[in-house]
């Protein structure tokens, strides 16, 4: 068994797949990885399980509703993007990205940026995926956990109280594009919210919780 606040990481693809025991060793296999694929786990147990399984098989095991078509409001759309983002502090380091449900393949990822909140991340994701379906002329829908990201993006403002320092000068660039681009064209893509309870962390997570 694990001790309190212990947590395993397993790395399916990476620079070098297995198991790690912190978010540093796993961050640094996955960094700069295309469709990186991992997850952490309370125990090492349930992570060597998980390693032998392989992702698609552990996520199926854990969200049975990722291995069907959507016929109902219980299930998602396989069909989609999803979009999550990542912040170490509050504020703190920031990232964000966006992958392809049905696959886990990372579409985009940006940062990590100093001096940055988790819902500013997760308002640039769903943006940021807003502007690159338009572009491919895309009708995917784009899933997003945070319902205060999708008011912002409704409201076309990133309603932030963070204040503007030397380190996050870059992230209140990107609010300002993102702003711009939102007042600026129009879109038939649906934003959607995952529902966390029912089917899991959100295919995006950084699995960092």
């Amino acid at each position: 068994m694990s001790s309190k606040g212990t947590k395993y990481y397993v790395v399916w693809e990476g620079h070098d797949p297995g198991i790690y025991h912190s978010w540093a060793e796993c961050k640094s296999q996955v960094d700069g990885y295309e469709g990186a694929k991992y997850k952490s786990f309370a125990t090492r147990d349930e992570a060597e399980k998980a390693f032998e399984a392989g992702f698609y098989q552990t996520i199926r095991q854990n969200n049975p509703q990722k291995a069907a078509i959507p016929t109902g409001n219980n299930q998602y759309i396989m069909e989609s993007i999803a979009v999550d983002a990542s912040c170490l502090g509050n504020p703190g380091v920031m990232e964000y990205r966006g992958v392809y449900v049905r696959s886990g393949q990372e579409i985009f990822r940006v940062g990590p940026y100093e001096d940055g909140t988790n819902n500013i991340g997760e308002f640039l994701a769903i943006v940021h995926g807003l502007a690159l379906l338009k572009q491919k002329k895309s009708t995917l829908p784009i899933y997003t956990d945070s319902i205060s990201a999708i008011a912002w993006v409704r409201n076309k403002k990133c309603k932030t109280q963070l204040e503007r320092t030397s380190k996050n000068g870059v992230i209140f660039d990107l609010i300002e594009r993102a702003e711009k681009w939102l007042a600026t064209n129009q879109y038939t893509t649906k934003i959607m919210k995952w529902e966390t309870q029912i089917w899991g962390e959100i295919p995006a997570d950084f699995g960092r919780k």
